[in-house]
């Protein structure tokens, strides 16, 4: 099979693909991996026009990808990531959905310094923005607040091994440029393809061990992600059921993260009750948008609610309200997660991860590292 592809054009690799893969939903029939990686690594290299590109990858998604099938994608895609190691002996790789936040405020961000500070330096990735969505982003807040949010690999690897600091942010468009490259590709496609559901586990700074942090909505997700980033090559994962498919879980019901603690262990569940374990007692999901932020924005084609840029605002307020000891949903849900974090790399108990993550909001600890880092 690896010989005739290579005796193949791109050209003439995608007509064969397409002619398989976009025969609608009973005719359809699966590529091998190595075809998944070949028409991947063509479109990556812009050897095939976009009229095939996205019939390709809308093709896949409404045929729905197949395990080969994703693992060649992502192979072509790991191909295409630069890689750099760090003098650490751990770091957490956390990955938020590239298009955003829409329907709330996002409080991710604000994990990073918490994890640093108790000892597991932390950094996350992503774009400015990018479609479906068009939402607000790590990019958009970290840009706000004064970060440069286009530092090179090797500049976020010394902030991480920097022990006043020990977090950062690397955008899409330093670590994988190729792929950054397709993004008015994706606004034609409009819908998610399969794209959207690799990129997040890209693995562009590694460590002694390297844990991987990402969220879902869709009950199908965890064992696919799971699945990635073993082929991503991480060390331990977690993947959390959070809002808007983040990492940072429901204030108001049963937090759910599947994991593995090494390669060779099975996938596992986490679950955590915020209310009876953590005494969390909010009535809200996540962080609300105020009301009056809503109004109809005409954004990269698509009109939107609320202006990301509005969003962003409202996120480093109440960020550095929270990590200045504020009480409130904003500071609620980043202790959450962040305690769903610490136990998967520390393996102490919730209870003991949710009262250390708090004296670190309490004692200004986490605060320090964020302001550092500008």
């Amino acid at each position: 099979m690896i010989k005739e592809i290579k005796n193949l054009s791109p050209e003439e690799l995608m007509k064969s693909v397409i002619q398989r893969v976009a025969t609608g939903p009973e005719l359809s029939k699966n590529i091998s991996r190595e075809e998944a990686k070949a028409s991947m690594n063509s479109i990556l290299n812009r050897e095939v026009s976009d009229v095939r590109s996205a019939i390709f990858l809308i093709a896949l998604r409404m045929k729905r990808e197949t395990e080969e099938e994703n693992l060649g994608v992502q192979d072509a895609m790991n191909d295409n990531t630069s890689q750099i190691s760090c003098a650490l002996d751990d770091v957490v790789n956390i990955a938020d959905p590239y298009d955003g936040y829409t329907r709330n405020i996002p409080s991710s961000l604000y994990v990073l310094p918490i994890l640093a500070e108790l000892g597991f330096p932390s950094f996350s990735q992503g774009v400015e923005s990018v479609g479906p969505k068009y939402g607000c982003t790590h990019h958009k807040i970290l840009k706000l607040a004064g970060l440069n949010v286009l530092l090179s690999d090797r500049e976020v690897c010394d902030r991480l091994e920097n022990k006043k600091i020990g977090w950062g942010y690397l955008d899409q468009s330093i670590f994988a440029p190729k792929l950054y490259g397709l993004k008015e590709l994706r606004s034609e496609i409009i819908k998610r393809p399969v794209i959207t559901t690799i990129e997040v586990l890209a693995n562009p700074i590694r460590a002694k061990n390297t844990h991987f942090v990402t969220g879902y909505v869709h009950k199908p997700y965890p064992p696919i992600y799971l699945m990635l980033a073993r082929n991503a090559g991480f060390d331990s994962s977690i993947v959390i059921r959070g809002t808007e498919g983040g990492v940072v879980p429901s204030l108001r019901q049963k937090a759910n993260a599947h994991f593995y603690s090494n390669k060779e262990a099975n996938n596992e569940l986490l679950e955590v009750e915020p209310d009876k374990e953590l005494n969390i007692d909010q009535k809200v999901r996540a962080v609300k948008i105020p009301d009056e932020f809503e109004k109809k924005t005409k954004l990269d084609k698509i009109e939107i609610k609320v202006d990301p840029s509005e969003i962003a605002k409202e996120s480093l307020k109440l960020g550095m309200e929270a990590l200045s000891g504020a009480t409130g949903p904003m500071r609620e849900c980043i202790a959450l997660s962040a305690s769903i974090m610490l136990k998967h790399v520390s393996k102490h108990s919730i209870t003991d991860c949710y009262k250390e993550v708090n004296n670190v909001l309490d004692n200004g600890a986490a605060l320090k590292r964020f302001k550092e880092a500008l």
